[in-house]
């Protein structure tokens, strides 16, 4: 029951910051460039593959998906945590896939973002391997 708990908390952590990137990136400013005219040049610029788009709708659907994958990991592990705890917590592919993804991101925020994402997906982290942990006390 521990474990079960502590990848709720896990994941949960992890999908209220994929709702929260989803809610910015198409509401309110928080992903808008500070500089207004980097958002003009985004939007009239395309990238080197494609002249279908532009930068700035890239930047939105790199967003928008990158929100979506999070928010799929955090209902589909918290459904397995809920729902099927024996399979979750016997299955070493299920719970290395996680761990591995979990690690993924923390590295990008570390290397890439800033401070609040990078603690939450610590903190996440760190209930996910203390569910591990406790599935095996």
């Amino acid at each position: 029951m521990i474990a079960r708990a502590l990848m709720v908390i896990s994941v949960s952590i992890f999908f209220s910051l994929g709702v929260l990137h989803l809610v910015y990136t198409f509401l309110g400013p928080k992903l808008l460039p500070r500089d207004p005219a980097l958002q003009v040049a985004m939007s009239q610029i395309s990238p080197v593959i494609t002249g279908e788009t532009t930068i700035w709708r890239c930047w939105i659907g790199f967003n928008a998906s990158h929100s979506m994958g999070v928010i799929l990991f955090g209902l589909i592990y918290g459904f397995l945590a809920i729902a099927h705890s024996s399979l979750l917590f016997q299955s070493p592919y299920l719970l290395i896939v996680g761990l591995a993804m979990l690690i993924g991101f923390l590295a990008l925020g570390k290397l890439y973002w800033f401070s609040a994402p990078f603690i939450g997906i610590l903190l996440s982290l760190t209930f996910y391997i203390a569910s591990i942990i406790a599935s095996h006390a």
